[in-house]
């Protein structure tokens, strides 16, 4: 209602002239988008994200025009930078000292159990050190990855001049027609059917967790984190067995026709006569 009265117009405008002003830090409200997800969860993710670069007024402008739009992630990052990732690691619940802490395990006849830590300290000081080894909570913390970095940004599935392009795990090598799901898709995930990014090594958390991307805080200078990153061959078979297809329809052409292709259901089998 602000945008289209009047008197809210001129609000807004005056509002904004005040930041451009006074302000020395514009920070924008960012949402994520659930409904493309394959996720039961429909309550959005909120961050305030702080914009940098440029002069205040230029950022009162650059996030004005942006406002209710949708930010592509190719947009932010780019081929070959190192990212930082910030999430939850994956929750373990209470564990003891062997789990935890990965102490010696005692001797098979210890009394009273043999997963524990022999001495926890000296008689004096007489309290417990902070750095002792204690059973207690393990996993579900927040951690920060530093320099993990970009091998891809892709597009998802899409529509250009009336054709259907799903070919975002092609390669100069591999010129498949094959997009980047799996044959029966990613476990405990599904399908990847929107823009993705794919980075080296692993990140923290479960599946479906949520995770922030963030720009690198260091200036990178090395021969191995400005390299770039050519890659000749993207595996799209099963990850629920020993998958050896790449696509369905080399597994359809290897293993020929299918009683689900056929159309033929169990129910509907020809009878043999009598």
């Amino acid at each position: 209602k602000k945008w289209q009265d009047e008197e809210g117009k001129k609000q807004l405008e005056k509002d904004f002239s005040a930041m451009k002003k006074y302000c020395k830090v514009i920070r924008v409200i960012a949402h994520t988008q659930m409904k493309p997800l394959p996720l039961r969860q429909k309550k959005a993710h909120v961050m305030e994200i702080q914009l940098n670069g440029g002069t205040v007024p230029e950022k009162v402008e650059w996030a004005r025009e942006k406002l209710e739009k949708q930010i592509a992630i190719h947009n932010v990052f780019s081929q070959d930078e190192m990212i930082d990732v910030i999430g939850v690691t994956k929750g373990h619940g209470m564990k003891g000292v062997t789990s935890r802490w990965h102490t010696k395990k005692l001797p098979r006849k210890t009394h009273k159990g043999l997963r524990k830590v022999a001495c926890i300290g000296a008689w004096h000081p007489a309290r417990v050190s902070y750095t002792m080894a204690r059973a207690g909570q393990k996993g579900y913390h927040h951690r920060t990855e530093l320099n993990k970095k970009i091998y891809r940004i892709g597009r998802g599935i899409h529509i250009e001049d009336g054709k259907i392009i799903k070919n975002n795990a092609a390669t100069n090598f591999d010129l498949t027609d094959k997009s980047i799901t799996p044959l029966g898709g990613f476990p405990h995930y599904g399908q990847v059917n929107n823009d993705f990014i794919m980075v080296k090594g692993c990140v923290v958390g479960s599946k479906k967790r949520v995770l922030t991307l963030r720009k690198s805080l260091l200036v990178h200078t090395s021969r191995r984190d400005l390299e770039p990153i050519e890659l000749k061959f993207i595996d799209t078979t099963s990850k629920f067995g020993h998958g050896c297809f790449q696509t369905d329809k080399e597994k359809r052409a290897f293993m020929g026709p299918q009683k689900k292709h056929l159309g033929i259901s169990d129910k509907q089998e020809p009878q043999e006569e009598l």
